[in-house]
């Protein structure tokens, strides 16, 4: 690897973002922003790096890659045998729309059944239509909820995945705003 992107995955390891543009001018040694411009337009192109509505750079498919060393049997014990099947990106893994895609922990276990607990972060794209069985992120009456989003008849029903939970039936004249459909879980152990 380049040693500027060497240095650019540390500032992105050691810092959880990518840097802006006066930062990585700083960190690669470059006198002026538009230097940066110039080498940023490159890597885009390549993939190494995107930008969001804002112009912000977030890390590339190209920039993150991890390897995957085949499956592992949950049920039953098979042997295993480790091979160097492909290499993805967990964000392009995990990410569909990355503009209109953002992040969420999560408190509260109304969807604990769902496999979805407190402390997890989960992935939810904006101005997606929801179907019936998506898990949604909606806000009714002014407070956020994250439930099971089904459609009844004309309305729909928001639906917990844990039992001590009631359903959300909105009422005429609730106040209900869908802002986003849960496209992935993360969990870290």
């Amino acid at each position: 690897m380049d040693s500027r992107l060497q240095k650019i995955r540390r500032f992105l390891d050691e810092r959880g973002r990518m840097p802006s543009y006066a930062e990585m001018a700083e960190l690669l040694g470059f006198k002026s922003k538009n230097a940066v411009h110039y080498l940023v337009q490159s890597w885009k192109k390549s993939g190494l790096v995107t930008a969001d509505e804002n112009g912000r750079l977030l890390p590339g498919a190209l920039l993150h890659p991890l390897r995957v060393l085949g499956t592992v049997e949950a049920g039953f014990p098979t042997p295993a045998e480790e091979e160097n099947a492909d290499t993805i990106s967990l964000d392009e893994w995990l990410i569909g729309n990355r503009e209109a895609s953002y992040l969420l922990r999560v408190s509260g276990e109304s969807m604990i059944d769902a496999g979805i607990r407190p402390g997890d972060t989960v992935v939810l794209e904006r101005g997606r239509e929801p179907k019936s069985g998506d898990i949604v992120v909606a806000q009714v009456d002014g407070d956020w909820t994250m439930k099971y989003y089904q459609r009844r008849g004309r309305g729909f029903v928001l639906h917990p995945a844990n039992p001590k939970f009631k359903d959300i039936i909105p009422a005429e004249g609730t106040e209900v705003k869908i802002a986003g459909v849960v496209t992935a879980v993360v969990r870290k152990y």
